[in-house]
């Protein structure tokens, strides 16, 4: 039951926030009605099942550690069909002189490792002696982290993480708002390190495991939202549904368009889970302002994806890892690759391996709007020299996003004011997902369950 009296509550947007908001509310006991513009659910995540591949168009993983997840998992009656990363998925490849080489995992790895110089090493290991430190104005990402290890641990650690992860540029991108953990973690203990270390004990002593586990589902990740979805009462989630003006006041009127018929109703609250550039579109009242319209100024570079079949015998390299990422100072095509075939079962037939190529981002936005035919053709020499890819695939499968991943660059608080401003000037607004929340999968999720809580107050 509701802890407060029950609300009618309206949900812009059925991506993985918004359906994980839904959730929470009806099993509160709150009337919800999700609005989704388009005709799927889910937002960018996307599966994919054809002559026995499965292909992931949006996020291939689910970092599962946190414990509001766990719980989501299982109450969406999720557990039994989860699956988790393959050993053989251990290795995370970064490219260097050419080759790609084991990233260390251990501080033995990394004392072994190919991978960084011994200077470099040893600017790593000075990094335990770092004091604490409370800045007072934003830095980027690459000054922040080359302050810690210095400028070779970014261009083979870091630089090749944040395109895989943001498909960004760790030069622009803000330290405090693209990785707040990291800022909290220099104010807190100095040291990155000896903040991780401290991290671990925690989770040890909370019996909880000190690395999240990476998990899907057999059917993909898509059955996280098809899950979500299937467990709202019949009528609660509208698809094909575009809102076109909320009017607030005591009560919040919220105007839609289907198809050609314009509709109305009353909501107590309204959760705005949308991405950035839908947030900016929104009209607010009687004269339709657009008080979100400066979000639409977020950058999001296209990022296109190739999801490429082969033959076992085609690829030389062992694939035995997650995946290989490539620095920018290796001047190659692409950003990186998932070993999609490695990191879980059942993503290709017997005999066959997958592998995910992500390319474009702020790095090389013009490769990712290539039609798919020249996107391979571009990607291949790189496919053969760093993974000995023979031929052409078997099989593939072409992603193109314009507006792919929002940047959290350097100014990003202004955007944030922007959200919270809206919020103060209309009471029972709620605004929340990858624009305001962090950009993974599970920050999305827990975007969802936050509104939830604040929308049933």
């Amino acid at each position: 039951m509701a802890d407060s009296p029950a609300k009618s509550i309206a949900i812009l947007g059925a991506g993985v926030t918004g359906l994980a908001a839904a959730h929470r509310l009806v099993r509160l006991g709150h009337r919800v009605r999700v609005f989704e513009a388009s005709t799927e659910i889910g937002g960018a995540v996307h599966t994919e099942r054809a002559d026995g591949w499965l292909i992931e168009r949006g996020p291939n993983s689910l970092l599962a550690g946190d414990p509001a997840i766990v719980r989501l998992i299982d109450e969406l009656g999720l557990t039994g069909e989860q699956v988790s990363a393959s050993p053989e998925a251990k290795h995370r490849f970064i490219v260097r002189r050419g080759q790609p080489v084991a990233a260390p995992l251990s501080p033995p790895a990394f004392l072994r490792s190919g991978l960084f110089s011994v200077g470099a090493k040893l600017r790593v290991l000075t990094e335990f002696l770092a004091p604490k430190r409370s800045r007072t104005t934003d830095l980027s990402l690459e000054t922040l982290v080359a302050s810690h290890f210095g400028s070779e641990v970014v261009d083979y650690g870091l630089n090749p993480f944040v395109a895989g992860v943001y498909a960004g540029n760790p030069q622009r991108l803000s330290a405090r708002h693209a990785f707040p953990r990291l800022w909290e973690m220099e104010r807190t203990h100095g040291s990155f390190l000896r903040a991780q270390i401290a991290a671990a004990k925690e989770r040890r002593a909370r019996g909880e495991p000190t690395q999240p586990g990476i998990v899907s589902f057999r059917r993909g990740l898509q059955a996280l939202p098809e899950a979500l979805a299937a467990r709202l009462p019949e009528g609660t989630l509208l698809t094909e549904a575009r809102v076109e003006t909320l009017l607030p006041g005591r009560t919040w009127n919220v105007i839609w368009r289907s198809g050609r018929e314009t509709r109305n109703e009353s909501f107590d609250r309204v959760i705005a889970a949308l991405p950035a550039p839908a947030l900016a579109q929104l009209r607010f009242g009687p004269l339709a302002e657009r008080p979100l319209a400066s979000l639409d100024n977020i950058e999001h570079p296209p990022l296109a994806s190739l999801f490429l079949g082969y033959r076992r015998e085609q690829v030389t390299h062992a694939l035995d890892g997650f995946g290989m990422l490539v620095p920018a100072v290796e001047h190659r095509s692409i950003l990186g690759v998932i070993f999609s075939s490695s990191l879980f079962a059942g993503r290709a037939p017997d005999g066959h391996v997958a592998l995910t190529v992500m390319v474009g981002g702020s790095r090389q936005p013009e490769l990712a709007r290539l039609p798919a035919e020249e996107l391979l053709a571009a990607v291949k020499p790189d496919l053969e020299a760093l993974l000995a890819v023979k031929g052409a695939p078997v099989f593939q499968r072409h992603a193109f996003w314009p507006r792919a991943i929002p940047q959290y660059n350097l100014g990003y608080e202004t955007f944030l004011e922007t959200m919270a401003a809206t919020e103060r000037l209309h009471d029972g607004l709620f605004i929340g997902g990858q624009a305001r929340d962090g950009i993974a999968l599970p920050a999305c999720l827990l975007a969802g369950e936050k509104l939830a809580a604040r929308a049933a107050r």
